[in-house]
């Protein structure tokens, strides 16, 4: 599992390989083909694996989510943080920022 867990916004993430997800009734869901798990993201959690494609600070997530569901900048970093921290917890993203 993950030996950094301790999450900045300057922290750069990026989704781990071996996860198919699909888009079903407006939310994201995805199986995890390593663990055999299943995982319903939401439609805010669908947004924020979706920006996981690719590395991305924790800063530009919370900024995409902001913007896309019109959110306070305090609200959108607490839910981010908590989410992209269950993520991690659950060996789904990989930290790439060696922080």
């Amino acid at each position: 599992m993950n030996t950094t867990n301790i999450l900045s916004l300057e922290t750069v993430l990026v989704q781990r390989e071996g996860n198919i997800a699909s888009d079903m009734d407006g939310e994201k869901v995805m199986l995890n083909v390593k663990n055999g798990k299943y995982y319903n993201l939401g439609e805010v959690g669908g947004e924020i694996w979706s920006a996981l494609a690719s590395p991305v600070t924790v800063r530009r997530i919370v900024e995409t989510i902001q913007e896309i569901f019109e959110v306070s900048a305090e609200l959108a970093e607490q839910d981010v943080v908590a989410f992209v921290q269950s993520l991690l917890d659950e060996d789904l993203v990989l930290n790439v920022s060696g922080s």
